[in-house]
């Protein structure tokens, strides 16, 4: 079934990640107004800057039209400061957050923007393990899983992308490689919810 991905456009690298969804023959569009998520059947938020983004979602009246999207089981996928707005719990400092996901995230908990770096880690995406390639910059780290939430890849023994029902983050940014597998399951996720 074809589907359309809503990528939230008011900051962040937005537009690397409808490269992604167009090299893999999905369909998208930029979401830069509540209304338009009438219109996408999945949604990914961004990273960023998380405290610049929740300004923006407030002056917009965004986050009524999120919870309502949640609420109707519309998959959403939170990529480094997407995963923070999405978090249950946030510290270092501490913020308000959307509470889609029930994990408690760090912001920043893997360095400063020179500290930025490459690696492979291990996930499982519904094929069994494999090697993806992962680049984290000032990347949340997941301090707390809930009893809920399943673990879907680690980098050094540490959770980074993670699901909760219609909910996928990861802690790193998968539209800066050319390893589309996040993409490819966020796809499946917003197809299957679509059935």
């Amino acid at each position: 079934m074809d589907v359309k991905i809503g990528v939230l456009a008011l900051q962040g690298d937005f537009d690397l990640h409808r490269q992604v969804l167009g090299r893999i023959g999905v369909a998208s569009v930029e979401v830069r107004k509540p209304e338009q998520l009438d219109e996408v059947s999945g949604l990914i938020m961004p990273g960023g800057e998380s405290t610049t983004l929740l300004k923006l979602m407030r002056a917009w009246d965004f986050v009524p039209a999120l919870e309502k999207f949640h609420a109707a089981g519309k998959p959403i996928f939170g990529t480094c400061a997407g995963l923070i707005l999405l978090a249950r719990e946030v510290e270092h400092p501490s913020q308000l957050s959307l509470g889609f996901i029930d994990i408690t995230a760090e912001r920043n908990a893997y360095g400063r923007q020179k500290e930025s770096f490459e690696t492979e880690i291990e996930a499982d995406l519904g094929q069994g393990k494999a090697e993806i390639k992962a680049i984290f910059i000032r990347a949340p780290r997941i301090r707390r899983l809930g009893p809920g939430v399943t673990r879907l890849a680690e980098f050094r023994g540490e959770c980074v992308m993670a699901r909760e029902g219609t909910v996928l983050v990861a802690a790193f940014h998968p539209e800066l490689t050319d390893d589309a597998s996040a993409h490819q399951y966020f796809a499946g996720m917003v197809r299957s919810a679509t059935t």
